[in-house]
């Protein structure tokens, strides 16, 4: 039952893989946690957890936004990630905004909150039931969970494409199979809607809601970053690391074979932006 193995990821590998990239989640994220917020706004004075909170972008956005005794908190397994978020908050001088580290599955989230937040930090838990209880006990009757989540793969080819073309070049390896690290279930655990409002009815929410976002994300400024994002972050990347020596081996054929199927999404400025699809789920407290 424990989250060693995942926590010790997002702490080394995949905080270095993220942090390299860091410009892109942060830039290419940032509309859709705009239309998640938009849609769902807090109250002046209210108090926000938010969950998975990565490097604490969207946790600064949504302190900004409460005022008036209003405060926002940001909690990630990740000890390295909350302190790229402290750093963020010092250099923004956001005074109304915290950070704290905790395996939300767990551990004490504090609280009660008036509301929960969370912008693609749910879908690689473990043990998802757990972590859906633990948020509704911290927050108050009446407080709503909002979580921004990747819809099914074939409507996301940003990542999807990449990772059908890795899966006919590299050999796969479950997790089963390597004692390596890695980063949980993946970001399409929690696409189906049937599966996460059964999850979110059995810990106690109500009033489950899903709403569709489709957008045009930015995955590189030109093809060469844009092929080097796929090989790092998401399935494709992780199929690579976890088959070794194998997966370094096949990358060069790996890398010609993505110029086509990512540079079709190329603008004319050389920037390659492509489709994806994110589903807005709201969750009531009783």
């Amino acid at each position: 039952m424990s989250n060693d193995i995942v926590i010790e990821a997002w702490n080394t590998v995949l905080f270095e893989k993220f942090t390299r990239f860091k410009y892109l989640f942060i830039e290419g994220y940032a509309a859709i946690s705009e239309e998640a917020l938009k849609r769902h706004q807090y109250a002046k004075g209210a108090s926000v957890l938010d969950v998975g909170c990565g490097f604490g972008d969207c946790t600064i956005q949504i302190a900004k936004t409460l005022r008036d005794g209003g405060s926002a908190r940001g909690v990630d397994c990740a000890a390295n990630f909350i302190a790229e978020c402290n750093k963020m908050a010092t250099e923004e001088r956001v005074d109304n905004v915290s950070f704290f580290v905790a395996d939300v599955e767990a551990d004490d989230l504090g609280g009660p909150y008036d509301e929960a937040f969370a912008r693609f930090g749910t879908m690689f838990f473990n043990f998802p039931g757990r972590a859906m209880s633990n948020i509704r006990q911290s927050l108050k009757p009446g407080g709503t969970f909002t979580q921004v989540v990747w819809r099914k793969r074939e409507d996301n080819p940003w990542l999807y494409d990449a990772e059908c073309c890795v899966k006919e070049i590299v050999p796969v390896i479950s997790h089963d199979e390597t004692d390596a690290v890695h980063c949980g279930p993946g970001p399409f655990s929690m696409a189906g809607p049937d599966m996460v409002s059964e999850m979110l009815l059995a810990v106690g929410f109500e009033r489950i809601q899903f709403e569709r976002f489709d957008s045009d994300i930015c995955i590189g400024r030109n093809i060469k970053e844009a092929i080097e994002f796929a090989l790092e972050i998401g399935p494709a990347g992780e199929i690579i690391r976890l088959a070794g020596e194998e997966g370094e081996r096949l990358r060069p054929k790996v890398d010609e074979a993505l110029q086509d199927v990512i540079g079709k999404y190329a603008r004319d400025d050389g920037s390659i932006w492509a489709p994806s699809s994110a589903w807005f789920v709201t969750a009531t407290n009783p």
